[in-house]
């Protein structure tokens, strides 16, 4: 046992992909134990919640992963003996545990967390167990969705308000939300706060039992003054940009090793850990933090440098005051995200964030880090993370024996400090190099989540940019979907035993049909300013689907081949929300109905300083018009996409599109502060709500 004692359970259960025939629950422990799962139809037995609970005959399968000294990850496949699991009825369940010495078993009412009244309970109302439903496809389906959870991102987290939807629905089967979509940013690997960098290091080396040793990757990094600024808080920009090669502009204590990844995953989702972290004194105060020489100045404190450090350190200390605020207000909904995490279907898909900020931005980008023996490392630690908190639950079948044991025998060396380079080099190719991050989730109607991050196409033929009277020749926007992936990705649709003219889901991390006002005001005036060398600080990315017409026109031809009728795009990413309408005639005359929703941030919002107000300003000027007047927009054979009139003339086209905004709160099309999507479908009626506190 380590120096830290952890909690038996670190994090869940979660539950994952459900259907008729097999169901999946998530959950990670520091200890080994064998798990069995008990299922109950639960039935309503008076107009007051009064239920009965019947035993269902199943089967469980539990395949569990030693990813660390005091990690073990689970994934518990619940299947029936005979039939299949009913439908649009609440099904309870439970777990038990027989420890590793065979001497204690337990279940999730020992642990507390069946006990109405306790702290961590993560039942509903007079439940006995935490429960979930699976649709038929005839009923109406309630759909949670939205991204972007950063611990100390501003304002509150708005996951406990499905929290507090799905306690008051929770026994009323038709509106009670059935699924959750986290469309990418769960976690900020980039953006760490400054409090909570070396509380994560040291549960990094508790939960693995080792450090990974990185100065093998490069050299530098065992020499001063890299090897002290790695332990100090605010000492890895500079690593991280000129060693690893990333671009993140907030990368001061960027995620590194695979337990500072698992330790961001397990405060994200469990309250217990900080606990934790309190009792074992590991969130310092500023003062304690600079007494022990725990902070990085980059201007020493001498007096050569006198006022520099003093303004520096007035500076890091005014930002690590606010950080703690934000990181307390995180803590005080963290009860209710894990109380809904365990009680609704969750899937889940990455976007740049939860391995670095730009990740595969470029093709420039792609190729400097992956020349960087830190830079491929930590992106393979940020996949490899993603795959055991997140992917491995969206559709387990995918990773077969041989991923499992590679990624196994990968953490067995880990643990116990030892290399092999051959056995290291799989490891980081398995990942770099798989390509079925995306999958079909078997919600009503089905939802195919897109991987736009490592799937992607790059232009190598550069574009001028024009910045008044000057230019300079820039990358062309990438496609975030090449032809692998969505010949792969039409393979797995054909396969999951949806319809044609039925209407379908597509989850793209970035929208497909973003706001166009904050769009154009990033690409013709922040954009330029960034090529010029001026460092603007903004949230958002330059890679709406938009900029690259070629992959624009590639995604409405693949979505519109799948004949939806309609197709529903859910989209987060861009820490606002909107909602679009568009139709899309193409050259043949077929058309393509399209509902675009997003919802952004869950936490972060991002409308903030100059850049913010400005942005604002723009969106209240134009907001007015566009809500009332349709826009058309017209793609050349060139890929060339350009406003247009109704009555322009048309006679040569790939396609061309009517679209509008709709309104989403109280008259408005956007909203900015932190919000919550709830999307509801039945046939082809589609409601979207939008929730915010």
């Amino acid at each position: 046992m380590g120096l830290i004692e952890f909690p038996f359970v670190l994090a869940g259960p979660i539950v994952r992909r459900v259907k008729r025939g097999q169901v999946f629950i998530w959950l990670a422990t520091s200890r080994k134990a064998e798990i069995e799962a008990a299922l109950y139809e639960i039935e309503t037995i008076s107009e007051h919640p009064s239920f009965d609970y019947h035993l269902m005959e199943t089967k469980t399968e539990t395949t569990s992963i030693r990813a660390g000294k005091q990690l073990y990850l689970h994934l518990i496949n619940i299947t029936p003996t005979q039939g299949c699991f009913p439908t649009e009825t609440l099904i309870g369940y439970n777990l038990h545990f027989v420890r590793a010495s065979g001497s204690r078993t337990d279940d999730l009412q020992s642990l507390h967390y069946l006990s109405p009244d306790h702290q961590h309970s993560i039942v509903y109302g007079n439940l006995k167990y935490p429960a979930f439903l699976i649709r038929n496809g005839e009923s109406q389906s309630n759909i949670f969705y939205g991204s972007c959870r950063k611990l100390h991102g501003d304002g509150e987290d708005t996951l406990a308000l499905a929290d507090q939807i799905l306690e008051k629905n929770y026994e009323n089967i038709s509106s009670r939300p059935d699924s959750l979509f986290l469309m990418g940013d769960q976690i900020y690997a980039d953006d760490v706060a400054d409090p909570l960098i070396l509380a994560i290091s040291t549960i990094s080396r508790e939960l693995i039992g080792q450090k990974e040793p990185l100065s093998k990757l490069d050299a530098r990094l065992g020499q001063e003054p890299y090897s002290t600024a790695l332990k100090q808080i605010n000492g890895r920009q500079f690593i991280i940009e000129y060693i690893a090669q990333f671009t993140s502009s907030k990368a001061q204590n960027h995620l590194m090793e695979l337990g500072e990844f698992a330790a961001m995953y397990l405060l994200s989702w469990n309250p217990e850990l900080w606990a934790v972290l309190q009792k074992h004194q590991l969130l310092l105060s500023f003062e304690e933090a600079e007494e022990q020489q725990l902070i990085h100045f980059t201007f020493p404190d001498n007096d050569l440098y006198q006022k520099e450090h003093k303004l520096e350190r007035q500076k890091l200390k005014d930002r690590y005051l606010d950080q703690q605020e934000a990181l307390i207000t995180f803590q005080e909904s963290l009860t209710q995200a894990r109380r809904l995490l365990a009680n609704i279907p969750t899937y889940m898909i990455f976007d740049d964030h939860d391995i670095t900020d730009d990740w595969n931005l470029s093709a420039e980008w792609k190729l400097s880090v992956n020349n960087a023996p830190l830079g491929k490392h930590v992106v393979t630690n940020g996949l490899c993370a993603y795959w055991l908190f997140q992917g491995w639950g969206n559709e387990p079948d995918t990773f077969d024996h041989d991923f499992i044991t590679t990624m196994t025998n990968h953490f067995n060396r880990l643990r116990k400090g030892s290399t092999h380079r051959k056995s290291y080099e799989k490891w980081q190719e398995l990942l770099c190099e798989f390509n079925s991050w995306h999958y079909i989730a078997p919600t009503h109607p089905k939802a195919v989540f897109l991987d736009t991050r490592t799937m992607r196409d790059y232009d190598t033929a550069p574009k001028p940019l024009k910045f008044g009277q000057i230019i300079k020749e820039s990358e062309g926007c990438p496609r975030l979907v090449n032809q692998t992936g969505w010949s792969l990705t039409t393979a797995k649709l054909e396969n999951s035993g949806w319809k044609k003219e039925s209407p379908l889901i597509v989850v793209s991390a970035t929208p497909v049909y973003g706001m166009g006002l904050i769009e154009s005001f990033l690409h013709d005036f922040v954009y330029p300013v960034q090529v010029l060398g001026v460092k603007v600080e903004t949230s958002f990315d330059f890679e709406a689907w938009k900029y690259n017409g070629k992959g624009f026109t590639e995604f409405l031809t693949h979505t519109s081949n799948w004949s939806p009728l309609p197709l529903i795009i859910l989209s987060g990413d861009v820490h606002y929300a909107s909602a679009v309408k568009a139709t899309v005639t193409f050259a043949n005359e077929n058309t393509l109905p399209i509902y675009q929703f997003t919802s952004s941030p869950f936490k972060n919002m991002s409308f903030t300083g100059i850049w913010g107000l400005l942005m604002k300003l723009v969106i209240t000027i134009n907001a007015y018009s566009r809500k009332r007047n349709d826009i058309y927009r017209i793609c050349t054979p060139d890929y060339t996409i350009t406003h247009t009139k109704p009555a322009a003339d048309t006679t040569s086209y790939l396609w061309k599109d009517q679209l509008r905004y709709q309104s989403i709160d109280n008259g408005s099309i956007i909203e900015t502060t932190n919000n919550l999507g709830l999307i509801s479908i039945e046939g082809e009626q589609i409601q979207n709500n939008l929730l915010k506190k």
